[in-house]
């Protein structure tokens, strides 16, 4: 299976767990998940502009975005005024989009609030954060 050029989109701060989780899973060859991640690893800097750069070049680099879904995914960030959406997830989001990437979104949990950027987005949806959840919706994406 060739794999798809993913930009995954979290909240560092409280879900990154799940996100290497998917790394575990794209390199365990016993687990039918395959996808070639670009995201960026932390970024060293508290410049808000070079944040912004650095994740909107890796976006542009991926055809598909999948946005990871916790319980803090649509809270407001203290530099929303300079990222100019409420959130990095949200920012992120509005590049995926602006790029024509395919979205994923995927729940944690049902019960969480979805950023607002993917609201209406076309999205696939995940409702909950398992690996055939995640790669159907991958597929159908």
């Amino acid at each position: 299976m060739a794999k798809k050029p993913v930009c995954v989109s979290f909240d560092f701060e409280n879900d990154r767990g799940y996100k290497y989780l998917m790394e575990a899973w794209d390199a365990n060859p016993n687990f039918d998940f395959v996808f070639a991640d670009v995201t960026p690893n932390e970024i060293q800097s508290n410049s808000i502009p070079r944040i912004k750069a650095v994740l909107t070049s890796k976006i542009n680099s991926a055809k598909y975005t999948i946005v990871i879904i916790g319980k803090e995914a649509n809270k407001r960030h203290k530099d929303y005024k300079e990222i100019g959406y409420r959130n990095w997830l949200n920012f992120e989001i509005a590049r995926s989009k602006d790029n024509n990437n395919k979205l994923v979104a995927v729940k944690i949990d049902a019960t969480y609030e979805s950023p607002e950027e993917i609201l209406g987005a076309g999205a696939k949806w995940a409702m909950s954060f398992t690996q055939a959840n995640i790669l159907k919706a991958l597929n159908e994406a």
